[in-house]
């Protein structure tokens, strides 16, 4: 009987959901106001009967709505996208958020509601939304102009942001407080597991599902990549997070696949169904009298949410460098909330920490404003036309200015100058101790599980504690070596950047000498404490500890250059994923000679994962002291760079050119080998 109930109700939603939105899209208004409003209809709230018999079902359906909802949002994240408008999204999205958290707190206090009512809100009015501002900019053709694309980025930072709120929002409704500490705990905690889910990731699961891609199979990819997100999301809740968080990082992961246009084509029947149950089962909650006796409230935190939104994204674009155009017209297409405020809400209501008020309210005002959505992005161009006819000549001028400063300050910032490479390398250091951390808080979380999986284990639980120690440094050792190599090249640039030649002349090479060793010290002793903290819930007893030490010493000389080649290798992959055009992967070779170089003693070798000069830069090599060679010209990705300076760094792929006689290219050729 229960499954025909099921049926039945799963009937009646589709239909009633069929019927309104065929009559919503006759209107062109957006198709979620339409599968809302068919929630309503047939709610436990709307007379003169309820035509939902098992409510709880359809949320279970919901849930599965959630998860495919954020893996397509997931899908639409693009580091690409995010490096080229980075600055503005970030400024523009951390001052939306901060300011209209605080917006919505004071709200709720001036309407007099409790405390977690009016963090909840604020948060609930802080992100805006992705799949409504994609299809407001798609039905009117804008989506490839500069401030749609600065939209994207925005969107996908606010995306990120969401995320860690949620978490935080779960630990402050659990505890009632959010002290410094629990902030920094899981913002670390967060950031280990985002970081290494999508350095794993994007090594594997492209190449995993270009490989299925190959069977010419519809089925077989689609299966897999619903299994990959249903998958990541189960490991995200027995982490501690919600299925949201691992759907969406999973999309993201897919989304830099050689075959995302198709997977996406593939995707959006599944999605499509499932968020529009989603969607009517928000309109299940609503009680249309909680609407009639908390107008005036959602009629205020609208207008705050299009004012405050427009203010607050317009000023935090305009204050990274733009003009006041794209400003404007930035804030104007983010002017509303959606999916991620529904989650918060439900979050809330999930907890029993929030008001039943709450929610309707959130959805009534995501309604308004995604009626609101199309208007604004239509008439921000009229509505700058008429801010510049109001605004004063001086004051037009002196906004004039500001942009074209901090345009010129970012363009001065050269991207081979040797402070970004330090820049580059610091985080390069912080994603291998990200990884490294994400060992050891795995190897934590086993402990127990191993205990009572094994609990006749040698030297009982002090023995599965040396094991996984053990374990956790093992893979650790590839990031290790290549922390230690390279903050040895940071300490010899640090040391060629603040010992000039001119002021220490003959002590030159003994001053640069002495800062780089003191910075590779001071790096490697670092180093050791911060794996001395990780290591502390699994340290094994004092005399075990010293066996395993030597153990891992000893495997550390014979595999060194296997961990060297094993971290190279990774790092070629990630790099390759990252790039639409994969680079070669070739053995170190000798190519073709320039037309023009015919007749010099020149070479040009290609960097492999298996080269000892991959990663290094042209000072830490000493090629010219060692061999007599010179590099003088690197090619990457299509682009020649002429006599590289020695804070250049060789990357996987790269196509070097070198100088010198037959005998010394030969030498250079065992360097880089």
């Amino acid at each position: 009987m229960h499954h025909i109930l099921f049926l039945q109700d799963l009937a009646v939603v589709m239909m009633i959901a069929a019927v309104v939105t065929i009559l919503f899209r006759q209107l062109k208004q957006p198709v979620v106001l339409g599968y809302i409003l068919a929630g309503v209809i047939i709610g436990p709230h709307t007379p003169p009967f309820p035509l939902i018999h098992d409510k709880h079902t359809i949320e279970t359906l919901s849930e599965l709505g959630v998860i495919f909802l954020m893996f397509s949002l997931g899908l639409e994240f693009s580091l690409k996208k995010l490096t080229k408008v980075g600055a503005t999204a970030l400024i523009a999205a951390s001052a939306e958020i901060v300011l209209m958290i605080w917006v919505g707190y004071q709200l709720g206090q001036a309407f007099g509601w409790g405390t977690m009512d009016s963090v909840f809100l604020g948060a609930i009015l802080s992100i805006s939304s992705t799949t409504i501002i994609i299809k407001a900019l798609e039905e009117i053709g804008k989506t490839k102009e500069r401030f749609a694309q600065m939209i994207f980025g925005i969107l996908i930072v606010e995306d990120i942001l969401a995320i860690l709120m949620i978490a935080m929002l779960s630990g402050f409704a659990t505890t009632g407080s959010l002290a410094v500490k629990d902030v920094a705990v899981t913002v670390g905690k967060l950031s280990t597991f985002l970081g290494v889910l999508l350095v794993f990731g994007l090594i594997l699961v492209p190449r995993l599902l270009n490989w299925i891609a190959k069977f010419k199979s519809n089925e077989m990819l689609l299966v897999t990549v619903v299994g990959l997100c249903f998958g990541v999301s189960l490991l995200a809740v027995h982490l501690g997070y919600s299925v949201a968080l691992g759907a969406f990082i999973i999309g993201a992961i897919i989304a830099e696949a050689r075959h995302i246009a198709h997977i996406e084509t593939l995707m959006h029947p599944v999605r499509d169904l499932f968020s529009a149950v989603f969607f009517v089962s928000i309109g299940l909650l609503i009680d249309p009298q909680v609407l009639m006796d908390q107008w005036l409230p959602i009629l205020i935190i609208t207008a705050a949410v299009v004012i405050g939104k427009v203010l607050t994204c317009g000023l935090g674009t305009f204050i990274a460098g733009n003009d006041m155009k794209t400003s404007m017209r930035v804030g104007m297409g983010l002017a509303q909330i959606g999916e991620f405020s529904f989650i918060i809400a439900a979050l809330g209501l999930s907890l029993k920490v929030t008001s039943d008020f709450l929610y309707p309210i959130a959805v009534a005002v995501s309604a308004l404003t995604t009626l609101l959505t199309p208007y604004l992005i239509r008439g921000s161009d009229s509505m700058v036309r008429g801010m510049t006819k109001v605004m004063p000549d001086g004051m037009m001028k002196t906004l004039d200015t500001y942009t074209d400063w901090v345009g010129k300050l970012g363009s001065g910032n050269g991207k081979k100058s040797p402070a970004a490479f330090l820049r580059k390398w610091g985080w390069q250091i912080l994603l291998n101790l990200l990884l490294i951390a994400g060992f050891f808080i795995a190897a934590v979380f086993m402990l127990d599980r191993v205990h009572g999986w094994w609990p006749t284990a040698p030297w009982g639980r002090d023995g599965i504690k040396g094991m996984l120690w053990l374990v956790a440094m093992i893979l650790s050792l590839p990031n290790l070596i290549a922390i230690v190599r390279k903050w040895q090249a940071f300490g010899m640039l640090v040391s060629e950047m603040s010992v000039s030649h001119a002021a220490a002349k003959d002590n030159t090479k003994a001053l640069r000498g002495l800062i780089s060793g003191i910075v590779f010290i001071a790096g490697c002793a670092a180093l050791f404490f911060i794996i001395l903290v990780l290591s502390s819930a699994i340290l094994p007893s004092r005399n075990l500890l010293i066996v395993l030490a030597l153990v891992l010493v000893l495997l550390t000389i014979l595999l060194w250059r296997v961990f060297v080649r094993v971290h190279t290798k990774a790092q070629f992959a990630l790099y390759e994923t990252l790039n639409e055009a994969p680079l070669p992967h070739h053995e170190l070779e000798a190519s073709a000679m320039p037309p023009l170089l015919r007749h010099a003693e020149l070479l040009s070798l290609i960097i492999t994962p298996e080269s000892q000069a991959a990663g290094k830069v042209i000072a830490e090599l000493q090629l010219r002291t060692r061999t007599g060679a010179s590099i003088v010209g690197i090619e990457r990705s299509g682009e020649n760079i002429i006599n590289p300076s020695v804070s250049e760094e060789i990357r996987i792929g790269d196509s070097v050119l070198l100088i010198g006689s037959a005998e010394q290219i030969q030498k250079a050729r065992e360097v880089l080998g």
